[in-house]
């Protein structure tokens, strides 16, 4: 029986690993979030990293996407969903 898949999320990414971006999925309550976030350079294909959490509470995020590195909301994070890693699905 397959596993069901979970969604991984920039918020939830460990520091220094990089990974693809799938797809942005705004909250319903701020639809204009992806928007945004596609004009900073947030674009499926594209290649992140989160690089720093503030400490207490790990809320901003430091996130390198391209050549830029741009301070996020771990609520923003959570809205950049990452292709699955072949080094986690056992994918060759």
């Amino acid at each position: 029986m397959p596993m069901p898949s979970t969604v991984r999320t920039l918020e939830h990414e460990p520091l220094g690993r990089s990974a693809a971006i799938e797809r942005i999925v705004a909250p319903v309550h701020a639809p204009e979030w992806a928007e945004r976030l596609a004009e900073i350079g947030f674009l499926p294909g594209e290649r992140v990293m989160v690089t720093a959490r503030a400490r207490p509470g790990g809320d901003p995020l430091a996130v390198r996407v391209g050549g830029s590195t741009f301070a996020l909301r771990r609520a923003e994070a959570a809205c950049v969903h990452l292709a699955p890693d072949a080094e986690l699905t056992g994918a060759q």
